[in-house]
């Protein structure tokens, strides 16, 4: 009876306001539902143009009937993005007015931009849905462009406000307050290039493998038409190819942080104090000062830091004691990294499974363990993504602008937030119940559609709905059947 008073005992300090666990509680999972959402604006409207100029460029119809469900699909997350990132932006504003109050000018100025994009965004979501059997087919595929053009560039300006938290740059200060701010010191901030990449990077591969899982459970069932195949392929080779690329960026982001953020870092190697030899643990959690249950790799941590054993690491010995993160959250974010490592190298092995079949035989692995790895690839790889999160905002506590604002202070002093953070939960699980059953709702429908087998005939014929046809504005190498 006792563990849940112990619990929140151990996530307040003493002197905390009564806010600050609530207003924390309440953005972690807002906005880890909300990343959920990101990568389908950035990298799946990517990969239904690819199926859309596959489609024209070799009159593919099933690649076509992809392209145009996908971007159903996309409106339908589109709008649970734009309900749950709106809620996100009154949160800033009610949640912390002490980060506001105090660098708005500064950190609202990556959100203002951000603002822009998303309305170019939903202006060529518009467009492109409604273009279909209204515009040429270039025409139509030129017309979608701009969304994950937009979706990238509100992608980049949200990162650069997180970036800016962590390594804040761009404003100058008197007596504690902003007086000078220069826009592109703020958003071309220390931490902006290897972040904004990482979450690019990151959103393709959450993208590429929960679509691909979608059609790999439907071959498990036996649906094994061209229409499956084709959403499959292309969906997981792209995760595939960006797969090591992404685990590429992140040793560098990792160095990154080792470098100018060294309490983070201290904190993700759960290294209680600072020296050189220092080993990589794998698991373990610290408890007063000991990390315990851990695997440790011999000198692996000043190694991959520095690449020399003699690398010396700063521990949390370093940290001024008034502002050192205490044990719970060291072991947060350092099993946290953990998860987000190990995924990622499961993800990659998964992906070299599927290139070494098609390099032997240009064809799927035979195994229908792969199929079920596949489905499986998209729950992981969004628990990849939501741990480097939980590292990104955790491993910054207890300061919400690194050096300059504590989180306790900038958080709000009045009100129930208890109350506020059940409001938001309601509201969330009721934009994403509706969002599951707009969405199972079109699945059925296009099942019915195809006479329940997906996509077509299962052998390449016919297919229903081509959203081109005859009489379009097409050459003749581009001429669907």
């Amino acid at each position: 009876m006792s563990a849940v008073p112990e619990l929140v005992r151990q996530l307040v300090t003493d002197g905390d306001p009564a806010q600050l666990l609530p207003a924390r509680e309440q953005m972690a999972f807002t906005l880890g539902f909300h990343i959920v959402l990101v990568p389908f604006g950035v990298a799946f409207t990517f990969l239904m143009l690819v199926a859309n100029y596959r489609g024209i460029r070799r009159g593919d119809a099933h690649a076509l009937l992809l392209a145009e469900r996908w971007s159903k699909v996309s409106a339908v997350l589109f709008a649970v993005g734009a309900v749950s990132g709106t809620v996100l932006s009154f949160e800033l504003g009610l949640l912390w007015p002490g980060l506001m109050g105090r660098f708005g000018a500064a950190y609202g100025l990556p959100f203002a931009v951000e603002g822009i994009f998303f309305f170019l965004e939903a202006i060529f979501v518009a467009i492109y849905i409604y273009g279909w059997r209204r515009l040429s087919p270039w025409a139509h595929f030129w017309s979608g462009v701009p969304v994950p053009l937009s979706g990238l560039g509100g992608t980049a300006s949200v990162v650069a406000a997180n970036a800016w938290m962590n390594q804040p740059g761009g404003i100058t200060l008197r007596d504690g307050r902003v007086v000078d701010v220069d826009p592109m010191g703020v958003f071309l901030n220390g931490a902006f290039w290897y972040e904004a990449l990482h979450m690019f990077l990151a959103a393709y591969v959450v993208a590429g493998f929960v679509v691909a899982g979608v059609y790999a459970a439907g071959m498990l069932k036996g649906r094994l038409d061209r229409y499956h195949r084709l959403g499959f392929l292309i969906s997981f080779t792209t995760a595939a190819l960006v797969m090591p690329v992404q685990i590429f960026v992140g040793d560098v982001a990792a160095r990154e942080v080792f470098a100018h953020e060294p309490a983070k870092f201290a904190a993700i190697e759960a290294l209680p104090t600072t020296g050189t030899n220092v080993p990589e643990v794998l698991g373990g959690v610290l408890d007063h000062g000991q990390v315990r249950y851990g695997i440790p790799i011999p000198s692996g941590a000043s190694i991959l830091s520095g690449f020399s054993p003699s690398t010396r690491i700063s521990g949390l010995d370093a940290v001024p004691a008034a502002v050192r993160p205490p044990d719970h959250l060291v072991n947060i974010v350092h099993l946290s990294f953990d998860v987000m490592v190990g995924s990622a190298f499961a993800l990659l092995g998964l992906g070299a499974w599927f290139g070494w079949a098609w390099w032997r035989r240009r064809d799927l692995p035979a195994s229908r363990w792969f199929l079920r790895a596949a489905m499986w690839a998209g729950a992981i790889a969004v628990v990849c993504l939501e741990s480097g999160w939980v590292v990104t905002e955790v491993g910054r506590q207890p300061w919400t602008v690194v050096g300059l604002l504590l989180t306790r202070d900038a958080v709000t002093t009045e009100g129930n937030m208890w109350a506020f953070f059940a409001g938001a939960v309601a509201i969330y699980a009721a934009v994403g119940a509706a969002a599951v059953l707009v969405l199972r709702i079109m699945r059925r429908r296009w099942a019915a559609a195809d006479g329940g087998g997906g996509g077509g005939d299962g052998g390449g014929g016919d297919v229903v709905g081509v959203p081109y046809g005859p009489g379009d504005e097409s050459s003749s190498r581009t001429a669907l059947p």
